[in-house]
């Protein structure tokens, strides 16, 4: 098979961010995310990309009550506090008219309407799957609400990204959550990047935690782990959905550290051309609102990385696929093997 460029995006607004920042702390990131939506569209429409949008699930409501209405009565019970957004319901608005930080039907649909895009979970309610107290059974709880408010858009899930990259995979402790998203239909998810500095369960727990952090820094400018790049039909799994793991995370734009943004396109640029060659897949992934800020100097990065996308596409056949397009793809490959 043929390398592939997978890009998902973790929509969440301020349910993303809403126990470390208040709205206002982030509001001209949180405002910004319709401009920034539009201009992905058209930037991918542009360069033939496809995006998966990994969708937190409060977020396709069109009002509180119905917001609540598919809640699920088993909620998360985190041992924090802090964690549990739904605490947050009462002082939020009624509608994204009002209150567009919380809701985004017309977003959802405008990216629907395209045709080109996934839309995928990202849980409900923004479930930490690794946070104390929280349950599997909640879990579950949680996905059957976000797959049922989905389908009131007419919207079908297919694959889910665990929210700040909670999940485990080689872990047998976090496979009952793999099991939940196979039993309900959700056939891939985002694993993480397959470096030691990535997949440490909790960093906090460990010696000289911040360590990890400041590797995980330069890691974005400098080879610190490798390309990251995986030959996806080797992680074909039956039993369970199928692992697209993070090659990158696309850091925003940093006026402090724009004298190194050359260094972090060059990371990027030089994985992208590893896959296409070897024919694995290079999976870019951020958030909408990371954009929010520094808008055109983030897509003029973006734009750079899509045009070495046409040029590995016509040299190696590097193909733009969505999470699921991808699946379809492995599994069509691995049942014609068997």
């Amino acid at each position: 098979m043929n390398g592939h460029f997978v890009i998902s995006l973790d929509f969440e607004l301020h349910w993303g961010v809403f126990d470390k920042k208040s709205v206002n702390d982030y509001k001209e990131n949180l405002t910004n995310v319709p401009i920034v939506i539009d201009r992905l569209l058209k930037l991918c429409e542009q360069y033939n990309v496809k995006l998966t949008f990994s969708t937190v699930g409060f977020l396709f409501a069109q009002n509180k009550k119905e917001l609540l209405k598919y809640a699920p009565k088993n909620k998360p019970t985190y041992n924090n506090k802090i964690y549990n957004p739904y605490s947050l319901i009462n002082s939020i608005g009624d509608q994204e008219k009002d209150d567009p930080y919380h809701y985004a039907p017309s977003l959802i649909k405008k990216i629907r309407d395209t045709n080109a895009h996934e839309i995928s979970s990202h849980t409900y309610c923004h479930f930490y799957s690794h946070k104390p107290g929280q349950t599997v059974e909640q879990f579950e709880d949680d996905i059957k609400s976000a797959i049922e408010i989905a389908k009131s858009m007419n919207v079908k899930i297919e694959s889910l990204v665990f929210p700040r990259n909670m999940i485990d995979a080689e872990k047998t402790i976090d496979h009952p959550y793999l099991y939940v998203l196979k039993k309900h239909g959700i056939t891939s998810f985002r694993g993480k990047e397959e470096a030691h500095i990535y997949t440490i369960h909790t960093t906090k727990f460990y010696h000289n935690w911040f360590i990890f952090k400041i590797l995980r820094m330069l890691d974005a400018y400098f080879n610190v782990t490798g390309y990251n790049t995986y030959k996806v039909e080797s992680l074909y799994n039956s039993n369970l959905p199928l692992n697209l793991p993070s090659s990158r995370l696309l850091r925003p734009y940093s006026q402090k550290l724009n004298f190194l943004e050359p260094l972090k396109m060059r990371r990027i640029k030089k994985a992208m051309k590893y896959a296409a060659k070897h024919n694995e897949m290079f999976h870019l992934w951020w958030h909408p609102h990371n954009f929010g800020t520094h808008i055109d100097e983030n897509f003029k990065n973006l734009e750079s990385i899509f045009k070495a996308y046409t040029s590995l596409n016509k040299t190696h056949n590097f193909t733009s696929e969505t999470m699921s397009g991808l699946t379809h793809k492995v599994t069509s490959l691995n049942n014609n093997n068997s």
